[in-house]
């Protein structure tokens, strides 16, 4: 027992004094994604798991506790911390109402080891659902449209 604590707490304290960069606030304009599907692959590439093709795997993933991404415009992920100050950011009714919309947001970026974290103040404006990717690849996963016959 003692030998595990001492590694868990020797491989940690390393990545406890790594200093995380300067707080910054930007406005960022950008996708709600699926974090375990975008980054993971199970579910296709990542055009694929974005947009309406998507969006009811992101709400089953954001419910089940799989942390909510904003995809930005220029590609970059960010991992949401906190929506208005609600830090439930996996599972939160905000979070999954906002499944796969595009959002314009203000937000306080944080950046430490190559992640992107924000916190976002206020969603400035909220476009919906606009990425049509249903036309391309269908539903993902394909078992999410319900059997009528059933």
């Amino acid at each position: 027992m003692r030998t595990a604590l001492g590694l868990i707490l020797g491989l940690s304290i390393p990545f406890l004094s790594v200093p995380a960069e300067a707080a910054e606030q930007q406005r960022i304009r950008g996708e709600f994604i699926d974090t375990w599907c975008y980054f993971s692959g199970v579910m296709g590439g990542p055009d694929a798991v974005q947009g309406t093709a998507h969006h009811t795997c992101a709400i089953w993933c954001s419910a089940g506790g799989i942390p909510v991404g904003l995809l930005a415009e220029d590609g970059t992920v960010y991992m949401i911390l906190s929506i208005n100050g609600d830090d439930q950011s996996a599972s939160g009714d905000t979070q999954l109402a906002l499944a796969a919309h595009t959002v314009t947001a203000d937000a306080t970026v944080y950046r430490r080891d190559g992640l992107n974290y924000i916190t976002i103040e206020s969603i400035v404006e909220d476009e919906g659902i606009i990425n049509m990717t249903h036309e391309d690849y269908g539903v993902i996963p394909p078992f999410a449209i319900p059997d009528p016959a059933k």
